[in-house]
């Protein structure tokens, strides 16, 4: 059968469409191709065969995976990732919209569709859980970096003292610290313990090597470490430093003792206030009555003097010492007294131990020191009798050559005349010493030095018309040495004789004071 056009000329064939005519609109199709194109990669697209589409959906997901492989611990850059998640949902919006009204390729029905892409949504989510394993994965290895970081700053310190590498060691605990706060769950928290353990072993390290006085600035900074630090973290490690440090307290307080610093007493004394109660604390009492004993018995010893210094120096000492907590404060009084006492009367010795090396004026300071700081002592006698002999061998040194002896008088008598204006205070030594004031003589003067020696000055004691003020003394045979000295102060130089006694004579001494001019 065929149409002759000609015979109808008014009728015309109308002209092919430009696109398939619209499918009839069906939710469950918009539902699935909306759904398909949330995977990510452009499938609802592909099923209504927008091909441009899908491939912008392929490069949109191609270029979210480059920048955010390999996983960060801290996840894809957020506003890429808001872009992202606003160009997925309108992809998922507009191609429900497509799907809508247009005919599926290769599937058989909009429900197929839509089932196919409820299983298809796993590739998303099962790429989400994989990425966040990894991410976390990522976060763990930078946890085990940070630990291996603080490791290696223990580690670093090697021999480096204390306060050198105190920087490094408060680094690394400060991120020991953030691990177990911050990240307790991680891989790198559950092994700070672990580290913690050779941390403290390390700080410490001068107490394991005897070193007790380089100990304790590292156990006193151990010590503040469970402020900052969880217990359960430290566990043992709480009261780890608190028996090195009163050990290293002691000892180091121990070797101080043996040399001129007296840090000795900050050590006890922190020691005592810091653990009244340890075994270290209750041996500083039997210690310090020991180096008091010590430094008693060495006023017998070859240097009095340096004795006698110690013993008041420790008596300072002693007395600066915390003992109140520890319940020893009458006992360190009692200590710090008996120095006190020792170092007054062992002043004796230190005299005669200057009078015998010939310091004259050290040995009369000395011993009027212990005159008056000893008034009941048995000695203060013969410490008088040593200050005189040294104070007339400080004029003639031949004095000075033998110790003074309690010794009293003998069987030659000795008649001292004072020829002077001056108060006299008459001192001798020889086998027996002694001292003597005469009055001032009114009608006599001072002898002029050059005048005597020129022959214009009479000789002292020579005027009989003179009534001269006088003493008449008892001495031993042998040789004394006088000293006769103005009490006033007007003469330039004491005079002085030296007269060897022999029995049957009866002697006569001159005093009389010089000057220098005529």
């Amino acid at each position: 059968m065929s149409w002759d056009q000609n015979a109808h000329p008014d009728f015309t064939v109308p002209p092919m469409p430009s696109a398939p005519p619209a499918a009839p609109a069906d939710p469950w199709r918009a539902f699935a191709v909306g759904l398909l194109n949330l995977s990510g990669l452009g499938l609802g697209y592909v099923v209504v065969r927008r091909w441009g589409l899908a491939l912008a959906c392929l490069v949109a997901t191609g270029i979210l995976l480059v920048l955010a492989l390999p996983a960060d611990p801290n996840g894809p850059p957020g506003p890429l990732l808001v872009l992202y998640l606003i160009l997925l949902a309108a992809a998922g919006v507009h191609g429900a919209r497509v799907g809508l009204r247009t005919r599926l390729a290769w599937l058989p029905s909009s429900l197929v569709a839509a089932v196919s892409s409820v299983v298809l949504l796993a590739v998303p989510a099962g790429g989400y859980l994989l990425y966040d394993q990894a991410r976390d994965e990522a976060t763990q290895q930078m946890l085990l970096d940070r630990l291996a970081t603080a490791d290696e700053l223990v580690k670093s310190t090697g021999s480096q003292t204390f306060d050198v590498a105190q920087p490094e060691f408060r680094r690394a605990l400060a991120i020991y610290q953030g691990l177990a706060a911050d990240h307790p769950t991680s891989r790198a928290a559950a092994q700070v313990p672990n580290r913690l353990q050779t941390y403290y072993t390390t700080v410490g390290a001068a107490y394991a090597e005897n070193n007790y006085c380089g100990a304790v600035a590292p156990l006193k900074y151990l010590r503040t470490v469970p402020r900052t630090m969880d217990e359960k973290t430290l566990g043992s490690l709480s009261t780890w430093p608190d028996d090195r440090l009163a050990t290293s307290l002691y000892e180091c307080g121990t070797e101080s003792l043996s040399g001129d610093s007296a840090s000795w007493t900050g050590h006890w004394s922190e020691l005592l206030t810091t653990f009244p109660k340890s075994e270290q604390a209750r041996k500083v009492g039997p210690a310090i009555d020991t180096m008091v004993g010590e430094a008693v018995t060495e006023v017998g010893g070859s240097d009095p003097c340096a004795a006698v210094e110690h013993l008041g120096s420790l008596s300072t000492q002693i007395r600066s010492v915390s003992g109140e907590e520890a319940g020893l404060t009458e006992a360190l009084d009692q200590a710090a007294d008996r120095a006190e006492r020792n170092a007054a009367s062992g002043t004796y010795n230190c005299g005669v131990d200057q009078y015998k090396d010939g310091s004259f004026s050290d040995a009369i300071t000395t011993m009027d020191k212990f005159i008056d700081d000893n008034p009941d002592s048995p000695k203060r006698s013969l410490a008088r009798k040593v200050a005189i002999a040294a104070e007339v061998a400080q004029t003639v040194p031949a004095a000075g050559k033998r110790l003074p002896t309690t010794r009293s008088g003998g069987s030659i008598a000795v008649t001292v005349k004072n020829d002077s204006p001056d108060k006299i205070t008459v001192l001798y030594t020889g086998p027996v010493t002694g001292s003597f004031t005469l009055k001032a003589c009114g009608s006599c003067s001072t002898y002029s030095s050059l005048g005597r020696s020129l022959g214009f000055d009479s000789k002292p004691c020579s005027d009989s018309g003179k009534k001269y003020p006088q003493k008449t003394i008892s001495l031993p045979a042998g040789t004394t040495y006088f000293v006769h000295k103005s009490q006033q102060g007007i003469s330039d130089t004491p005079a002085s004789d030296t007269a060897k006694l022999e029995p049957g004579y009866i002697y006569t001494e001159c005093a009389y004071t010089t000057s220098l001019g005529y």
